[in-house]
């Protein structure tokens, strides 16, 4: 029998870097709406079994959404945190595995997620990411530059990421008791003494983040259609 799973995708977030009268997700981007793409990305999916998607609170547009109605679609309150409205999205997930999910990144593909959940099966999660290619410097405060670092080893820290759902669960909830800072779900697991495997993903799985970046997601996702 093939294992299923749930995914959370977080929602919350106003987006402010965008600049935008709405949050990012509600953007418009190639006839849909930025989070539509995201979700039925997802649920498309033939192992993902069912979809949280954490709200604002005062989120009155959702629901008016086509992609709102879909039978294993759920919703849920989030929170102030990131880590907050994955918390809440946990309390409704049954699969023994969870994948946690940027609604900002809508260029995902099945391809990755498959490599994703192979790897983060046979260990202790794993999360995908992309190899750092440009050359990296540390800045100080004022912005001057104080070094060049070695970029060898590192990566940029992409989504889905993929953990049993109860480690991830005590993680979260460890680290908020602690005070610590929490980015992303990878660093709560690390936190917590895991783990988890970089899964190398595709370069144009994008989160949506500044004006830009939404010209560059529809030029992505036009160019995965034609190639389907």
């Amino acid at each position: 029998m093939m294992l299923t799973f749930t995914v959370v995708v977080p929602a919350a977030g106003i987006g402010s870097r965008m600049g935008a009268s709405c949050p990012k997700q509600y953007l418009p981007l190639a006839g849909k709406f930025l989070i539509e793409h995201t979700l039925e990305r997802l649920l498309a999916h033939p192992r993902i079994e069912r979809v949280v998607v954490a709200l604002a609170a005062d989120d009155d547009f959702f629901p008016t959404l086509p992609v709102a109605s879909h039978p294993r679609l759920m919703t849920t309150i989030g929170g102030r945190e990131r880590a907050d409205s994955v918390l809440s999205g946990l309390s409704l997930v049954e699969s023994e595995w969870v994948l946690v999910h940027d609604a900002a990144r809508p260029c995902i593909t099945h391809q990755d997620i498959d490599q994703l959940i192979h790897a983060g099966l046979a260990g202790d999660g794993a999360i995908l990411g992309s190899r750092v290619r440009d050359t990296m410097k540390r800045s100080d405060a004022a912005g001057y530059i104080q070094k060049t670092v070695d970029r060898e080893q590192l990566w940029h820290a992409l989504t889905p990421q993929f953990f049993r759902t109860g480690l991830l669960r005590d993680a979260i909830q460890q680290g908020q008791s602690q005070g610590l800072p929490i980015t992303d779900e990878a660093s709560a697991m690390e936190l917590a003494g895991w783990r988890p495997l970089m899964v190398e993903g595709r370069a144009d799985n994008i989160k949506v983040t500044r004006p830009e970046d939404l010209a560059l997601a529809a030029l992505f996702l036009t160019q995965q259609e034609a190639t389907r």
